[in-house]
């Protein structure tokens, strides 16, 4: 079904209003999709996203202004996803030795077994694109482009 038919829109103003409508709408399907993959698991995207980010520290300490920088969400709060890990015993935040005023973020050996866990699991809902790896490659290549013109203005 084209975007025309699920959002009940026979026109658009142009073809970049209907691609930028278009992947508005995506975006908040695979949303969707992610939150109720993660619902099971008491996780948000989010909070998986910073778990994934302390174990690629190999178990170094990081800031949580490093996490804000490499979230994919550019507008999540770090400090509160950390907290909430920290009640769920995933990570573990203590006062950096070097610095009193800044706290050092470790992942738990429980966020590295609900990680493990959910790592095959993930590999087939990330399939959900279903594109050939030349098509995804040019989507890539698109979204790069709009993110490169964007950050310029």
């Amino acid at each position: 079904m084209g975007l025309e038919e699920e959002i009940k829109q026979k026109e658009f103003k142009n073809k970049q209003q209907r691609a930028f409508l278009n992947l508005i709408f995506t975006a908040g399907h695979l949303s969707l999709a992610q939150t109720r993959f993660f619902k099971p698991y008491q996780l948000s995207a989010q909070q998986y996203n910073v778990l994934r980010i302390l174990r690629g520290q190999n178990g170094n300490p990081v800031t949580i202004g490093l996490i804000q920088e490499r979230m994919l969400d550019i507008q999540s709060n770090a400090s509160r996803l950390i907290d909430k890990l920290e009640e769920k015993k995933l990570v573990l935040r203590i006062v950096c030795p070097k610095d009193k005023r800044q706290m050092d973020i470790t992942i738990t050996q429980d966020g590295l077994e609900i990680l493990k866990e959910l790592d095959d699991k993930l590999d087939s809902n990330e399939n959900r694109i279903l594109l050939t790896d030349e098509e995804a490659d040019l989507l890539n290549d698109l979204l790069n482009k709009i993110r490169e013109k964007n950050n310029k203005q």
